[in-house]
């Protein structure tokens, strides 16, 4: 405890990271809480194929967003870190403006292609022709959520960690409320997406008010007079953002769109039922996620800070400290879900749901892994190494996905669970192997 107190009292840069996850900590402890009541409420008014179809619905509205995202958040706080570090505020406003504009045209492309696919993601995906309305409606949120990355990542840049928090929590507290109400006066499927669509609107629209005001803060009124011209050089800046972009491509397609798999792999009731199973378990399976992921918004900027002053020891410290901590919740959940599962999920969801526990103990393994080593990607892109996470995480995808057409047909829910499991591990694994060669590698080079 002693050797505790002094590293905390010495190590100024995890005091800040921690400071900064603090904020978004709380707000996703909260937050974490209602997630779980909206995702059992949701789950016991609607039953188990309704439950799974509502999954698929979002998932796919989702998916298409994300397919055209840019992950431009990525992108502001590469550049513009980098100019606002060497105040050159002006360069910093363009790079803001260009991922503005670019998240603006993709959020209206992307729900053209959700209005004109819609009917095929029906036929063949959920197989049930209501879905198309259902899936219209709720993809309305995109046009809401317009400049939510960028403005997400700006706040990142200030240090503007509280109002990230509030925003997250009262769009959360908003959904669960719309939520429980229509829990307890028997509402249907549409109403648990209105809320669903109406937290969305709060989250973008508050992004968008507050990204606005601390922009002009931080770079000045005229921010959104700068040229183009002071952007990097197109092919570096262009590059940088479409493999970003495809790198959230292969996440979605291998590991963001479970249930859509699920419904594509399996016959009509059968794939809604499996979704429903699988979304519960992925339920669970946030609890923890989600303390740990306001590391990643709060570290992100740390360590590419630090790459770009070449800080190599300082940056092996942080990761070691940040590990330490993400371990110790991921370990403290995972005991308790090893020895609490059995009971929980047919407690809270009903039993029913019961399936959905060997899915989510066979999901643990790896989203424990990814979740302890969380910086894995962001440490490759601050040390200017997109492609290789990007060709890792393509290869194991890959075979993940040519697995699941052989055993999910046979074994269902419970393959894909596995398989998902195996992807986390495997292409962790190599990512984080080739970060930290990589740092040592440097290191030396630097050394007198």
């Amino acid at each position: 405890m002693p050797n505790l107190l002094s590293i905390w009292r010495e190590d100024s840069l995890l005091r800040r990271v921690v400071k900064n996850s603090s904020y978004l900590f709380s707000s996703s402890t909260i937050g974490m809480g209602l997630a779980i009541v909206q995702s059992v409420f949701a789950a016991r008014l609607l039953g188990v194929a309704t439950f799974g179809l509502l999954g698929m619905v979002m998932s796919f509205s989702t998916s298409i967003n994300r397919l055209l995202s840019f992950r431009i958040g990525e992108l502001v706080v590469k550049y513009g870190g980098e100019y606002l570090a060497q105040d050159e505020k002006e360069r910093a406003a363009a790079i803001l403006k260009a991922a503005a504009l670019t998240e603006i045209g993709t959020s209206l492309t992307a729900y053209l292609l959700i209005y004109l696919f819609a009917p095929l993601a029906a036929q063949y995906i959920i197989k049930d022709p209501a879905a198309i309305i259902f899936i219209r409606f709720y993809a309305l949120g995109l046009l809401s959520n317009f400049v939510t990355g960028t403005s997400a990542a700006l706040l990142q840049l200030g240090d503007h960690f509280r109002s990230q928090a509030l925003i997250g929590l009262g769009q959360n507290i908003l959904t669960a409320s719309i939520i429980a109400y229509a829990y307890f006066f028997k509402g249907d499927i549409w109403l648990i997406l209105a809320a669903y669509l109406i937290g969305k609107v709060f989250y973008g629209f508050s992004f968008l008010i507050w990204g606005m005001r601390r922009a002009a803060q931080m770079l000045g009124r005229d921010w959104m007079r700068a040229p183009f011209s002071l952007l990097p050089p197109k092919r570096e800046f262009w590059s940088f953002a479409f493999s970003s972009n495809f790198s959230g491509t292969v996440n979605l397609v291998t590991r963001d769109s479970e249930v859509l798999w699920l419904g594509f792999l399996l016959p009509g009731e059968v794939g809604k039922i499996a979704a429903g199973y699988y979304k519960t378990a992925l339920a669970i399976i946030n609890l923890i996620l989600m303390p740990v992921n306001p590391l990643i918004a709060t570290t992100f900027p740390e360590i590419a800070r630090a790459v770009g002053e070449k800080a190599w020891e300082r940056l092996r410290t942080l990761l070691k400290r940040i590990t330490t901590l993400s371990a110790a919740w991921t370990f403290s959940v995972g005991i308790f879900l090893l020895f609490a599962g059995g009971w929980l999920i047919p407690t809270f969801y009903g039993p029913e749901y019961a399936p959905a526990t060997p899915a989510t103990l066979i999901l643990l393994i790896g989203f424990g892994m990814a979740n302890i080593l969380y910086w894995n990607r962001p440490l490759l892109l601050s040390l200017g190494m997109p492609i290789y996470p990007l060709k890792v995480m393509a290869l194991t995808g890959l075979v993940k996905i040519g697995l699941s057409f052989l055993l999910v047909p046979t074994y269902g829910y419970l393959a894909q669970a596995a398989l998902m499991s195996g992807y986390f591990v495997v292409s962790v694994g190599m990512i984080v192997w080739k970060g930290v060669s990589e740092i040592k590698r440097r290191s030396q080079l630097d050394s007198p």
